[in-house]
């Protein structure tokens, strides 16, 4: 079901950083009224309010880039993305149920391909555009109601473009319900020359539920030889249990000096990238077995796929999950791997194969 009256009813599929049980539209509208001074929300309603689509706080790093120029300001048309999915199970299998698309953000249908999951869903997102540009907000909310299973990636690579004028956004908010499992493992961000970007992910995961999320970044255009030639990269990811209850934090400002080279800054610098040109993070939130063994299998898989490779995997608090952090300079050496170490996190938390992903 596609959801296009920007005033629906339907229970949308996220509001931001440790929502918990998402709120209504009636919450998001009235919150968006208070900080805009009383003013009713546009034609839009309240999805092109700034209090919908802006981070509620920014990097300093980030904001410090925020100018006033000639052009389509921030809101315009174009400039605001959003893509509001909500899955279900409904006749045995997992269903979107909810769904909301704002151009450039889009998806096409639900697909059913692994022959050993066929109640299991896999939804790739798209853009309508080739990339990021200045000025652009993008907002991303991912509901997994109880007892589903889906797989949700990116189509291709998220190319942030140059930027002459301020900066640039992503927010994602997931919610994993009780018995839920779910993957978010999206393609890599590309940050290009001069670009300022600021993504925040924030997941709510109940305590019986399962999530695997992934990140990945490039230092560039690595095949023109662009390395850590952007103003910023910044990042943050928050996982929280549904009464608010922090699980992991994660924050990771990348700011190369002025050479382009990272060298001033310390990007390059040891317990940063140590001149790696990727890197790769995967988050693995679970009850159904011991950290020990999860760890184990993740470090077993990486280590499989050799080749110049550097990598750690440590238990995340209170005994709820795994991360694994990764850099390399080899592009489809750093993809092996991550897609081996999800791969093997998923048999072991299913007891089934995972299929192949295939974007082309």
């Amino acid at each position: 079901m596609k959801t296009t009256d920007p005033e629906s009813t339907a229970e949308p599929a996220g509001i931001g950083a440790g929502a918990g049980r998402l709120a209504g539209v009636s919450d998001l509208s009235r919150r968006a009224v208070q900080q805009t001074g009383g003013r009713v929300p546009s034609t839009g309603g309240y999805r092109l309010e700034p209090a919908f689509y802006e981070p509620e706080r920014v990097p300093p790093e980030v904001l410090q880039q925020s100018r006033v120029w000639r052009g389509l300001p921030v809101g315009s048309p174009g400039k605001v993305g959003i893509l509001q999915l909500g899955f279900d199970r409904n006749r045995g299998r997992t269903e979107l149920v909810q769904h909301y698309q704002k151009s450039p953000l889009q998806i096409m249908h639900p697909l059913y391909f692994n022959e050993l999951r066929p109640d299991m869903a896999y939804t790739y997102l798209m853009s309508s555009g080739g990339g990021i540009l200045h000025g652009d907000r993008l907002r991303t909310d991912l509901r997994f109601g109880p007892g589903t299973a889906a797989h949700v990636t990116t189509q291709t690579q998220t190319r942030v473009y140059r930027m002459e004028h301020d900066y640039a956004s992503a927010i994602v908010n997931i919610t994993v319900e009780e018995g839920a499992y779910a993957e978010y493992l999206p393609e890599p961000v590309v940050p290009f020359a001069d670009s300022r970007f600021y993504q925040q992910t924030s997941a709510v995961v109940d305590e019986s539920a399962t999530l695997l999320l992934g990140e990945t970044l490039y230092a560039g255009r690595l095949a023109r030889g662009e390395r850590h030639a952007y103003d910023v990269y910044a990042s943050d990811l928050e996982v929280r249990r549904p009464d608010g209850r922090l699980v992991a934090l994660d924050r990771l400002r990348l700011i190369p000096g002025k050479g382009g080279d990272g060298a001033e800054s310390g990007v390059n610098g040891l317990g940063v990238l140590a001149g790696h040109d990727v890197l790769s993070m995967l988050y693995v939130v679970t009850p159904d077995v011991p950290v020990a063994l999860l760890a184990d299998t993740l470090h077993r898989a990486v280590e499989e796929r050799g080749g110049d490779l550097i990598f750690g995997v440590s238990t995340l608090p209170g005994d709820t999950g795994v991360w694994m952090r990764l850099v390399g300079n080899d592009t489809v050496a750093v993809a092996a791997a991550g897609t081996a170490a999800a791969a093997a996190v998923h048999e072991l938390l299913t007891g089934l194969r995972a299929p192949v992903i295939r974007k082309s």
